[in-house]
């Protein structure tokens, strides 16, 4: 195998920077002090959250202009730029963790991945509380603030392991299992998929278990946990890159035997 790289790219390095100037700008000044809206399908939008991906489209297209998917986009529009962008697109989430954003809690991020055919090349996490950027590109590794990323000592076992869960998408039997005998130590879930990737490719979680993401809540993190080591597959697919586009469960973890351990466990219970 190809020894990953110690450095980051130039164009990585300019999508961080991208990110990282975007959040200063339209995110942080209006952290706590944003109305809000619902969408149809339920879910928060702010004026930040448009004005970060507005932004964003505009400075990542000045690096590579090619089509864009953003979470504020309609359904018929994202569709339209996934197609227009079977050679390459960007795919943005300009704040993840929008209920967190809006009451104060400090785990949200923005994320963005540049997707070339069906598959994420080149992805940044960018948490502004924490001002932690994980980066990633296919091939060259994974980094934090532009530094190698050094996972820390993980679990060994999956009985001792820190799961991330998040239950409420999970079929409720499964659900009911794992909160009833959870084959972990200890269970966590926060509110944002795209750093709960980060977290579990730096050891920070040792596995993660989610119902069901949008593309752009899994297109860059997935890609970090994958240049760090880690694996990944869906509840019914082993090759995580071969799970539905716009909606894809996640089984995930970095050691590769307690991913196994952790896979087997729920496959067994589904």
């Amino acid at each position: 195998m190809k020894p990953r790289a110690n450095t980051m790219s130039a164009t990585l390095k300019a999508v961080a920077a991208a990110v990282k100037l975007v959040a200063a700008e339209e995110i942080m000044p209006r952290y706590m002090k944003v109305a809000h809206q619902r969408k149809s399908d339920g879910s928060l939008c702010t004026e930040a959250d448009t004005a970060a991906q507005g932004a964003l489209t505009r400075k990542l297209q000045a690096i590579l202009n090619v089509p864009v998917i953003g979470e504020e986009m309609g359904e018929a529009e994202q569709v339209a730029s996934w197609v227009e962008g079977k050679q390459g697109v960007w795919c943005i989430d300009p704040v993840d963790g929008t209920s967190n954003f809006v009451r104060g809690l400090s785990y949200f991020a923005v994320s963005v991945a540049l997707i070339r055919e069906g598959r994420s090349t080149l992805g940044v996490v960018y948490d502004p509380v924490a001002d932690e950027a994980f980066a990633a590109e296919l091939g060259r590794g994974a980094f934090l603030n532009g530094e190698k990323l050094v996972s820390r000592t993980v679990a060994t076992s999956l009985s001792g392991a820190l799961a991330n869960v998040d239950l409420k998408r999970l079929d409720g039997r499964l659900a009911a299992q794992l909160a009833a005998d959870p084959p972990y130590s200890s269970q966590r879930n926060f509110g944002a998929s795209t750093l709960d990737w980060c977290y579990t490719a730096a050891g920070r979680y040792d596995v993660y278990l989610h119902g069901g993401q949008k593309l752009w809540d899994y297109a860059a993190g997935s890609l970090v946990l994958q240049e760090a080591g880690g694996r990944a597959c869906c509840l019914d697919c082993d090759d995580f890159g071969q799970g539905g586009v716009w909606q894809r469960s996640v089984i995930a973890a970095l050691d590769p035997a307690v991913f196994e351990e952790w896979k087997n466990w729920i496959r067994a219970r589904q």
